[in-house]
């Protein structure tokens, strides 16, 4: 009872085409939403399951667009964009709030958006890098990624923004962290000794454990139930090709998702009612 988005990709590595599309979890009935005239990037699901939240370079520079799935009508955010670009675009649980990352005068916050009222608020002040947001499922606190310290690393902070707490604390860099559903782990990409992982930890950072290990890993979602993971995982060389696989959260059933050709960005939608 439940759909994935992802981009479809086609063509050699060095031109690649690329489009918005939609299936079921065990990849039938793909619908593709966008055709691949605009590069188009990490599509994430209302919690109604009837949006989607995507970035496109239809403009030039990246920005967000929010499309109606059944009617395939989308539109750019534009009244958070004010001409900047904006990226790693996610809503809040109750599908109102959108929060993502926008670059102004070289410096990237993540801010958040009021869909009804249009109304923009910074959440971050910090002159280092800030992106991949995602809300705890009570909407209380926002999960991130952050240079601050030098290299990529996780950070939370009020869903209203100020003061944030570093949680990830093993060597290496972590990046496009997401809550799950339960509210009981995070997980996340890990980029250490030259390999990509996807991992899990606790809210506070602890009992970090890393469920796959390739030359590329990255973009994990969560199922709806909080214990599966979609993620993409990409093959080296000039011939590299982007898959999606799925793991459970023990670091067992590692398999590849079926799609049509090949497939990156997952993100899982709520079951659908």
């Amino acid at each position: 009872d439940t759909r994935v988005a992802f981009i479809a990709e086609e063509g050699p590595k060095n031109a690649r085409l690329k489009r918005l599309a939609i299936m079921d979890y065990d990849g039938a009935n793909v619908q593709f939403l966008t055709d691949s005239r605009s590069l188009v990037l990490a599509p994430r699901f209302s919690p109604q399951g009837n949006q989607i939240l995507y970035t496109s370079y239809e403009s030039g520079f990246p920005q967000v667009y929010l499309m109606d799935v059944a009617t395939v009508q989308r539109r750019p955010l534009e009244a958070i964009a004010g001409g900047n670009m904006t990226f790693s675009p996610r809503f809040a649980p109750d599908g109102q709030t959108v929060v993502l990352s926008l670059e102004d005068g070289g410096n990237t916050d993540i801010y958040s958006l009021d869909l009804a009222t249009g109304t923009r608020t910074r959440l971050t002040q910090a002159p280092s890098i800030e992106t991949a947001p995602s809300f705890s499922p009570d909407s209380s606190q926002i999960v991130f990624e952050s240079d601050r310290s030098g290299n990529q690393q996780i950070y939370i902070m009020s869903a209203s923004g100020g003061e944030a707490r570093r949680i990830s604390q093993g060597t290496g860099r972590y990046g496009t962290p997401v809550w799950s559903p339960r509210g009981d782990y995070i997980a996340f990409t890990k980029q250490e000794n030259g390999r990509f992982h996807i991992g899990v930890m606790r809210t506070d950072g602890s009992e970090e454990r890393l469920l796959t290990s390739s030359f590329l890993d990255e973009g994990p979602t969560w199922a709806p139930n909080g214990r599966v993971i979609m993620f993409t995982r990409e093959t080296p060389g000039d011939d590299g090709a982007p898959a999606v696989y799925s793991v459970d959260i023990s670091g067992r059933n590692l398999q590849r998702v079926a799609t049509p050709g090949m497939a990156s960005d997952p993100a899982w939608s709520p079951l659908q009612r």
